[in-house]
């Protein structure tokens, strides 16, 4: 039972990696990351509120007015997290962006625990730490610091890109368009100088360091409930209305396209994927930290997920530009395994 509880976990990781991929089919479709941020984020909610009801832990919900207000804003982070994947897995590709998720993750996890931030109990840094923090640098150096393939780059502007939804002005049947692979519908333009990469990156280590933090916020808010998974439907519910907020305002501004509902008929099936993923990860992790432990089960979901975005890189999954998995970017995993390793399991 134990292995199996372990294989959960490691699954849970995979799940980040399916959904980021997912998410940008349903940008392609909705033709903004925005307002897919907002619709994965509402269909995850959604999931969870039916889950919390299903097994009668939605009525812990009565308790909010009680508690402080910081411990519901732990769902201030998916927005980051989410819309960072939609932008950077087609730019950076799916394993250095993962990189850059888990970096950021360390680093922050490091500071939660070495400082006793936010209610979380205060450790000693110890050598593995240390060499562990030195491993995830490098790995993530290494891959980030690769060659890019010509083809994962586009010569239109973003705008112009973004603005071009998966089925516009082509005369074939959606079947035909929906057959062909992500780059032809969604590529992003060439990524540019050293500092618009470097903003590249900085997005991926912050959006990484969001999620320790919303995990300790919603950590004192289940110590308040009682209950994950009304945890996670708050989280959720918050998420949703945030990126709805920001989607409005960029709207007013001028700065995003309309989210435009109807080619969503025509998305494939696993482009609905991102919610599910989602609620599912959240569910996994609250259930799991309790029975295997809290480090056991980040390492084993860091390495799910840096596993699962090394195999949707190697393969093209997901419609996504193909990168290889050279031994420059399979030592780099490597680093980034075992780094995430002994940061969490010394």
């Amino acid at each position: 039972m134990y292995v199996v509880l372990l294989a959960t976990a490691l699954l849970a990781g995979c799940l980040l990696a399916v959904q980021a991929s997912a998410n940008l089919r349903l940008t392609s479709a909705v033709g903004t990351p925005y307002g897919a941020s907002t619709l994965q984020l509402g269909v995850a909610a959604g999931l969870l509120a039916v889950l919390a009801t299903a097994v009668g832990a939605i009525g812990a919900a009565r308790l909010v007015p009680g508690v402080p207000v910081w411990h519901l804003l732990g769902g201030l982070a998916s927005p980051l997290y989410i819309t960072s994947g939609i932008l950077l897995f087609p730019r950076l590709g799916a394993l250095a962006a993962a990189g850059l998720f888990v970096t950021g993750q360390m680093f922050a996890s490091l500071g939660l625990d070495l400082f006793g931030l936010l209610g979380v109990a205060r450790r000693p840094l110890t050598a593995g730490i240390v060499v562990g923090a030195v491993a995830v640098l490098a790995g993530i150096t290494v891959i980030i610091r690769g060659p890019r393939p010509a083809h994962a780059t586009d010569p239109r502007p973003a705008h112009a890109v973004d603005r071009q939804p998966a089925h516009a002005v082509d005369p074939r049947s959606a079947r035909a368009v929906d057959r062909q692979p992500a780059r032809a519908v969604a590529a992003p333009r060439r990524t540019g100088g050293r500092l618009v990469r470097a903003g590249w990156v900085a997005l991926g280590i912050a959006a990484g360091a969001v999620l320790p933090l919303q995990g300790a916020v919603n950590a004192a808010l289940r110590a308040d409930l009682g209950h994950a998974l009304t945890v996670g439907v708050i989280s959720f519910v918050v998420a949703t209305l945030t990126i709805a907020v920001v989607l409005m305002v960029l709207l007013a501004l001028g700065r995003t396209p309309r989210p435009k509902p109807a080619p969503l008929s025509r998305m494939p099936w696993w482009g609905w994927l991102g919610g599910a993923c989602a609620a599912a990860y959240v569910t996994a992790t609250f259930t799991l930290i309790p029975v295997i432990g809290a480090a056991t089960t980040i390492a084993l979901t860091v390495t799910g997920q840096q596993l699962a975005s090394a195999a949707i890189d190697n393969h093209g999954l997901f419609r996504l530009p193909r990168r290889r998995l050279t031994t420059r970017r399979t030592a780099g995993l490597a680093l980034l395994v075992l780094g995430s390793a002994l940061v969490q399991l010394t």
